[in-house]
Order: C-alpha cells, then sequence, then structure tokens
C-alpha cells in the first residue's frame, strides 16, 4: 500500500485535520440540528482513525531505510 510509505509527519497533520474536523463537524450539527453536519463529522472521525491506523502499524524505521539501499 503505498500509504505506508508517507513520512510520518504528514500523517500526523492529517489526522489532527481529520479528527479537528470531525469534532467541529459533529458539534456544530448537534447545536444547529443538522443531521447532515453530524455526519460528515462522524465520517472525518473514520477517516482520522484510518489514518491514526496507516501511522500506527507503519514498518520500523530502521527496515525502511534498508530496503532503500
Amino acid at each position: 500500500m503505498k500509504f505506508k510509505n508517507l513520512p510520518a509527519k504528514k500523517l500526523k497533520v492529517l489526522m489532527a485535520l481529520f479528527f479537528g474536523a470531525g469534532i467541529i463537524g459533529i458539534s456544530s450539527g448537534l447545536y444547529s440540528n443538522l443531521l447532515m453536519y453530524t455526519f460528515m463529522g462522524a465520517i472525518n472521525l473514520c477517516l482520522g482513525g484510518l489514518v491514526g491506523w496507516i501511522y500506527l502499524t507503519r514498518e520500523p524505521r530502521e527496515s525502511r531505510k534498508k530496503r532503500k539501499e
């Protein structure tokens, strides 16, 4: 999978953005009584969890360097 080759910093930023957008979407959707915002916030939380899973299941740094040589 190509996503496992992304740098750790990019994955952390993506994870933070998805989680932040999900929290804001759910809270604004529940506050203004719009169900679509709540669903979109839940989808963003799921995407943040997926990016976090990709980040946590990456190969250790040493074995990635050995493959490049």
